[in-house]
């Protein structure tokens, strides 16, 4: 699994005033320590940055890779920002995102050309967030026929499904695991990307990794090979990489419908059989579901 942290975000209450205030040290700080921790790229939020936004992307990119060497997604919804930070960026950089509008298409799409950027092709249209796996299907197949009028290759994209909070979207949840299940044969060549932490929004603080976690091991199985995370979710960093297989197999064995015996199980295993469930739509969400 690619890795991209999301840490450095204008909404932080820690980060967003060092951003404002350009204080170098606490963002490098935070750039190093999200690479130490097993980061593959940085996405660097700005949010809608309508206040000296391209000024503020220029410097935040240079400072960033002052110090890392990792390549950086550049997310904001100022299309001048988004240049100003490609202009900077030292090696291949991914815009996030563009969504299938005509308008952002048509202001983004050559960006992505004249800098040779990769970006994140989010699957929302004119009438908003698609309801289910087959709205997102459309979606993507109207941004690929797009990119190929464009002569941009397949290997350019992040398709995003938009993932949203199993607490208030659990139907939500499912569609987008249903889009996975597809998403290699629709989009040979393609990358898939998310931004994973949407899914446990709305839940209790204590509660959110767990089905962060087993929500990327569900998306993995249908081909996801890339999502934006907490850098400093050290279980989630050891399950992305390979080292947490037992996990793994409980949960994708829940998801063929396998047979597990709870009473066999420890205590943490229970956890992502019963929180699998829940993100399959089998069980309904609840903040005590672990207890049910």
């Amino acid at each position: 699994m690619i890795l991209i942290g999301e840490n450095i975000n204008i909404m932080s209450k820690q980060v967003g005033p060092a951003i404002k205030r350009k204080e170098a040290r606490p963002i490098q700080e935070l750039a190093l320590r999200e690479a130490e921790a097993g980061m593959d790229y940085l996405d660097i939020n700005l949010g809608p940055a309508r206040k000296e936004g391209p000024e503020i992307m220029e410097w935040l990119v240079k400072t960033v890779q002052e110090v890392v060497q990792l390549p950086l997604f550049l997310d904001t919804t100022n299309v001048e920002a988004l240049e100003a930070g490609l202009k900077v960026h030292k090696g291949k950089a991914v815009i996030n995102s563009i969504s299938c509008r005509p308008e952002r298409m048509e202001k983004l799409l050559p960006l992505v050309k004249r800098y040779g950027a990769g970006f994140v092709a989010l699957l929302i249209g004119e009438e908003g967030i698609p309801r289910d796996g087959a709205e997102r299907a459309a979606l993507a197949a109207e941004f690929l026929a797009k990119t190929m009028a464009e002569d941009i290759p397949n290997q350019e994209i992040w398709f995003d499904p938009v993932v949203l909070p199993v607490s208030s979207q659990q139907n939500q949840v499912k569609g987008c695991t249903e889009f996975m299940e597809i998403f290699r044969e629709l989009a040979p060549g393609c990358n898939a990307t998310c931004g994973l932490s949407n899914v446990s929004n709305g839940t209790p603080a204590h509660l959110r990794p767990l089905l962060n976690q087993t929500y990327l091991i569900m998306l993995e199985k249908y081909g996801m090979n890339s999502a934006i995370v907490d850098a400093f979710d050290q279980t989630l960093i050891q399950i992305a990489k390979g080292k947490r297989e037992e996990i793994k197999e409980i949960v994708w064995t829940v998801m063929e419908d396998g047979k597990l015996d709870p009473e066999k199980m420890t205590e943490e295993e229970v956890w992502y059989l019963k929180t699998t469930k829940v993100l399959l739509g089998h069980s309904l969400y609840s903040h005590s579901w672990l207890k049910l």
